[in-house]
């Protein structure tokens, strides 16, 4: 059995050099590297600290043995999904990314498979990255954001990305960016703790009650950390759809048989959180998730699961045997 980590970021400096050369103004940068990392800078974007992993592929490959994960599915950096921007500009980021990506998995094919980014502020030229990544550079889904400059991802104007998606049987990571309520979340690192999991609770909410996964049943969608608040609240969601007559203006059936279309990763750091998870969804809607190399991740994900009160069939199933069907390896 081979271990699949299915949430893995990465931003080598091959793919800086060719980013900078699109958009210098850009970048990216790295500064004040040292043997633990460094700082990016993508445009006004600050990330500090920024792992050392997340471009040295030696730091990468050590700390994947050291953690038991055999394989990553590489994806981009969530600073540089730069929607804020000429959608035509990051269209060419997003296809320098994308082919450095297919490049690493060609390297790599033991160790890597990927998923692309793409240039969600226009959703046609999306759906087109998407077709390209997974047709020519064989790619194997997109990871997106969780709201696109403020419009939820239930937008009519997704549409043609859902249908694609759908069509092709792309894998969709789902990843919180630009958080909501940032006044308020400014103290206790709350834009992270409580900030993240609050998007992917908005974006997959979003989708459940806009009827994208009514409307796109064969949908290949992953939450990350966990589902963010989602799992624990599908109770309410039910009540809600049940009493009130908003939920049912795109919704014609209950949310929770929406929400069990979902695929949740594994980074909860609280054993009984991923129990709730595994026991309510099933073993085969979780998948092995790290966040490398952030440390807001969970490098030790392989241990976290094999010490799972659960089965050994269900810990399979987690490590490895539902990615290998949904990512076709």
């Amino acid at each position: 059995m081979r271990t699949i980590d299915v949430h893995a970021h990465i931003l080598t400096e091959q793919m800086m050099q060719r980013m900078r050369q699109v958009a210098p103004e850009i970048g990216p940068t790295l500064s004040e590297v040292d043997a633990e990392g460094g700082v990016l800078q993508v445009g006004h974007i600050v990330q500090r600290p920024f792992p050392r992993g997340g471009w040295d592929l030696d730091v990468r490959f050590r700390h994947m043995q050291e953690g038991g994960v055999d394989m990553q599915v590489l994806s981009v950096c969530p600073q540089t999904f730069l929607y804020d921007l000429d959608a035509k500009l990051t269209g060419a980021l997003a296809a320098v990314q994308n082919e450095e990506l297919a490049a690493l998995v060609k390297k790599y094919p033991d160790k890597f498979t990927a998923i692309a980014t793409l240039p969600m502020q226009d959703p046609q030229a999306a759906a087109a990255e998407l077709r390209r990544a997974m047709t020519q550079l064989g790619l194997k889904g997109a990871q997106i954001g969780s709201h696109i400059e403020g419009k939820n991802l239930d937008d009519p104007s997704f549409e043609p990305l859902w249908a694609t998606a759908e069509e092709l049987g792309a894998f969709i990571l789902i990843h919180p960016q630009k958080v909501l309520g940032g006044d308020r979340l400014k103290n206790f690192y709350f834009k992270n703790l409580i900030g993240n999991p609050l998007e992917t609770t908005i974006a997959a909410s979003s989708l459940v009650f806009g009827g994208v996964l009514e409307r796109h049943p064969n949908l290949k969608i992953c939450l990350s950390h966990g589902g963010g608040f989602l799992p624990f609240q599908t109770g309410r969601m039910n009540h809600g759809f049940d009493v009130r007559p908003e939920g049912k203006v795109s919704l014609t059936t209950k949310p929770e048989d929406s929400i069990r279309r979902f695929y949740f990763d594994t980074i909860l750091h609280f054993e009984p959180a991923l129990r709730y998870v595994v026991d309510t969804f099933g073993a085969d809607h979780v998948l092995l998730g790290s966040d490398y190399p952030f440390d807001m991740g969970n490098l030790d994900c392989v241990e976290k699961v094999k010490q799972l009160s659960t089965s050994d069939a269900n810990r399979e199933t987690i490590l490895s045997g539902e990615a290998v069907r949904l990512l076709k390896l």
